[in-house]
């Protein structure tokens, strides 16, 4: 997929505010300070299109982008570390969850891990959490160009992330390996999101 109309749509509080909307949803949500605003720009082409902050929880509130004038990725709020109030971390939590759970064109969420640093409890919490809830979703390691020890370092720290996982899981969902600055990934998750475009249009006819 060549994506080349990419616009920032808005930022909404709350489920019943997002636009209505039938296009085919995408939905990108990881542990804070994750680097997902760099993904979502690496994905989209468009340096400057989410906002990159060295400050955790900066995304606050349901963004949209407009794709292709045919699709929407969505940056959803990280979860976990973030200097704020537990009264504002609870409504997060439940736009979050009303979010992924009601929304109807959601079509999958990208579910973004950190592959440089060693499983974290709360990413093994939230997948689970989206097994419970039965969200369609994939997960994308980030950061894999920081591990030392080349594509060796690299899947012996993303192994051991699966491995926590499988603790919980028979089987994993489609995951992908991605690099925010030499663009690794990119191409393998453009081309699974205009799959799964092709699929619901073919189901429409």
């Amino acid at each position: 997929m060549e994506i080349t109309y990419a616009n920032f749509i808005g930022s909404y509080p709350s489920l019943n505010s997002c636009p209505k909307s039938k296009q085919p949803e995408y939905a990108f949500i990881g542990r804070s300070n994750v680097g997902k605003s760099s993904l979502l720009n690496m994905l989209t082409g468009r340096k400057g299109l989410a906002k990159v902050s060295n400050t955790p929880g900066k995304t606050q509130t349901i963004n949209y982008f407009q794709i292709n004038e045919t699709w929407h990725l969505v940056d959803l709020p990280g979860y976990g570390y973030a200097r704020i109030s537990k009264t504002k971390r609870f409504a997060w939590e439940k736009m979050i969850s009303n979010y992924l759970q009601n929304r109807p064109n959601l079509v999958c969420a990208f579910v973004l891990l950190d592959a440089y640093i060693p499983p974290q409890e709360i990413d093994v919490e939230f997948i689970n959490w989206m097994g419970q809830i039965h969200v369609p979703y994939v997960i994308v390691y980030t950061k894999t160009d920081r591990i030392r020890g080349g594509e060796e370092g690299r899947d012996k720290n993303i192994k051991a992330i699966q491995n926590e996982l499988l603790k919980y899981w028979n089987e994993l969902p489609q995951q992908f390996i991605s690099s925010s600055n030499d663009k690794t990934g990119r191409d393998e998750i453009l081309s699974f999101i205009n799959d799964l475009n092709e699929q619901i249009k073919h189901e429409q006819k």
